[in-house]
């Protein structure tokens, strides 16, 4: 009897022993299965990505890659005084009537005693800046007796005796009524935003990477240089209009080169190193006009490192992916052996012979693919409704700290030093959280500081402010993830004049915020932000991670709810099965990924870098590749 209950208790120990060790071993047998599925079809998909391997033998960033990356990081820096100057030359000047006619009768009167016999006063005791008393043919003395009564416009003009530096302001007396012409700068500046936008976006697309480049930074030199010598205000509209088309299409062309020439995360870190020596621009433009005395000189000093920049653009190679979308495979060999040389390494002859682009070419593509293809179509809604919103919030708390009467400096300097710091974490968030997660992140952050400065009493001026640098501190991360995130999302062929859509939604936002914040003087605008923030979580949560994939070339994709949906009901009998086998019988953890890898029909053709779905697995399951493989 004791050994039967012996027997008994030493089965029913060793039943529920197994029966733990199968709980825990397999929690959720679909969940696993599916999610080890996605990877291994993600590894098959890279694994037949050849220009990867190209670019695994070259050096994902070796020597090429870094002349490549430094010289598109100096043009970044040097553009900021053609897109942020603008600000700092319409500083507040007093202006006063030219009142000379005075000194034809009093020569030797200061300006303290001109100002006092030829302006009228106001009730504060002040001049009053915009009127002057009738001049009269009288002598001084009788001026002094008699007083003058008539007033009238500034009709000879205005003088600024208490000015320290020239401005736009008192080079071309944009004051009294001529003061409604300030605002024109910023509305050329956006018009030239949104034509240059699709207008580079599309000649790069068409031209290349290279070419476009070229043109913006002679943009820069010709249009840049030239404002330094304007004779009136029409004439520096006009080159700035110019200029801020240079500015975008540079910024969307060095964004495709970088992005296209590396790999992985280099991507990701590149991009966000480039904005913060666009930010350390907008501080060293600061530094620079809070020292330059006249408003030209600023445009000279950003004008003038172009010339050399212009002399080394030949280091500069164009985009391989490009040429390879376009059908110019030669060319793309060409690129990647001289990169290959100047890194010190050698392809294999057999893989730059299987650089071509697999199924039927994709050299024919337009902006009217983004509304006839539907996924597509519904990635760049999203990108763009992420984008407006974005935008939004940005010029919204821009605006806000502005309102607030602090020195231009300041608003321009802060917010700069606290965004280098936030791009740079940005980094390491993106590598271990990925895109998607990361800006739900930066964007909950914007949400809380936005949602904190609604209720708070505008008598807490200081505790406001400090809210406003955190929110432009998360704002600042945001925007670097979501354009990494935008440049992935679109195909080579397409993504330059996307990024220019996208810019166009930025403007859009950008020209909302200053039409409602200029309307109100309540706290409806940052109310109006935190509904941004919630619409920018939604939109960002239909796109797909792109974390860790290769870059999209075609716009030959299919949606992938539609393509899993038909793996899930052709693989489904074989993952029952799987399920069952392994609920019967306690199988190790290599038996498994047998069993499932078996379960999965692979189609690596269908699944090449050209036309595989745009929707990436998840990457918080890690599978071991053998030590031969690359990755």
């Amino acid at each position: 009897m004791k050994e039967d209950q012996n027997s008994k208790t030493a089965f029913g120990s060793q039943t529920s022993r197994d029966t733990h060790r199968h709980e825990i071993s397999y929690p959720s047998h679909t969940w696993s299965l599916e999610m080890l599925l996605r990877r291994l079809k993600a590894i098959d998909a890279k694994r037949d990505d050849k220009f990867a391997s190209v670019m695994g033998a070259i050096g994902e960033f070796g020597p090429f890659q870094w002349r490549l990356v430094a010289l598109t990081f100096i043009p970044s820096i040097l553009s900021t005084f053609f897109m942020f100057s603008h600000h700092f030359l319409l500083t507040a000047q007093k202006p006063y009537c030219n009142t000379s006619w005075i000194l034809e009768v009093g020569p030797n009167l200061t300006v303290d005693e001109q100002l006092n016999l030829t302006l009228p006063r106001a009730p504060n005791g002040s001049f009053l800046t915009c009127l002057m008393y009738i001049p009269v043919p009288w002598d001084l003395d009788s001026i002094i007796h008699f007083g003058l009564n008539y007033t009238e416009t500034c009709k000879f003009g205005w003088i600024y005796p208490f000015a320290h530096t020239r401005s736009l302001i008192n080079e071309f007396d944009l004051v009294c009524d001529n003061e409604v012409h300030k605002e024109n700068g910023q509305t050329v500046f956006m018009s030239g935003v949104l034509t240059g936008s699709l207008l580079f976006g599309f000649l790069s697309d068409k031209l290349g990477r290279y070419p476009i480049i070229l043109l913006s930074l002679l943009g820069f030199l010709i249009f840049g240089f030239g404002t330094a010598f304007v004779n009136s205000f029409y004439q520096y509209l006009f080159f700035r209009f110019f200029v801020a088309q240079a500015s975008v299409g540079y910024a969307i062309c060095s964004a495709s080169l970088v992005m296209e020439w590396l790999v992985d995360e280099h991507r990701a870190q590149a991009v966000i190193l480039q904005h913060c020596f666009f930010t350390i621009g907008v501080i060293f433009l600061t530094g620079c006009a809070y020292k330059v005395v006249h408003w030209r000189l600023l445009f000279l000093l950003g004008s003038m490192p172009i010339f050399p920049l212009i002399c080394t653009i030949w280091v500069l190679r164009e985009s391989p992916r490009w040429l390879m979308v376009r059908g110019k495979i030669e060319e793309a060999k060409k690129v990647l052996c001289y990169a290959a040389e100047v890194n010190k390494k050698t392809i294999p002859l057999n893989l730059l012979n299987e650089l071509q682009i697999p199924g039927k070419k994709v050299t024919k593509a337009s902006i009217l693919d983004f509304f006839t293809n539907q996924h597509l179509f519904k990635v760049v809604l999203a990108v763009g409704c992420v984008w407006f919103a974005i935008s939004y919030i940005s010029f919204t708390l821009s605006l806000k700290m502005d309102d607030f009467g602090l020195d231009i400096y300041f608003v321009q300097v802060v917010p700069s030093i606290v965004a280098v710091p936030a791009r740079l974490c940005c980094i390491i968030l993106l590598e271990y959280f990925g895109r998607k997660w990361t800006l739900n992140l930066t964007l909950f952050l914007v949400t809380f500081t936005c949602l904190f400065l609604l209720f708070l009493p505008e008598e807490l001026k200081s505790t406001i402010i400090l809210t406003l640098v955190l929110a432009e501190f998360s704002m600042a991360g945001t925007v670097s993830i979501f354009f990494i995130y935008t440049a992935e999302l679109l195909p080579t062929i397409l993504r330059s004049t996307g990024l220019g859509m996208a810019l166009i939604a930025c403007t859009a936002g950008a020209i909302s915020s200053l039409i409602i914040f200029r309307q109100t003087n309540t706290q409806l605008p940052i109310f109006f932000c935190c509904l941004c923030c919630i619409l920018a979580l939604c939109f960002s949560s239909l796109v797909p991670e792109t974390g860790n994939r290769p870059l999209r070339d075609s716009i030959e994709y299919c949606s992938r709810d539609s393509i899993e949906s038909k793996d899930r009901s052709k693989d489904a009998p074989k993952i029952l099965m799987a399920e069952e086998s392994m609920s019967d019988v306690g199988t190790d953890s290599e038996v498994t990924k047998n069993t499932m890898f078996n379960a999965m029909t692979f189609k690596p053709e269908a699944d090449s870098l050209f036309n595989m779905s745009l929707e990436v697995p998840n990457r918080e399951l890690p599978v071991q590749l053998p030590k031969d493989q690359p990755p």
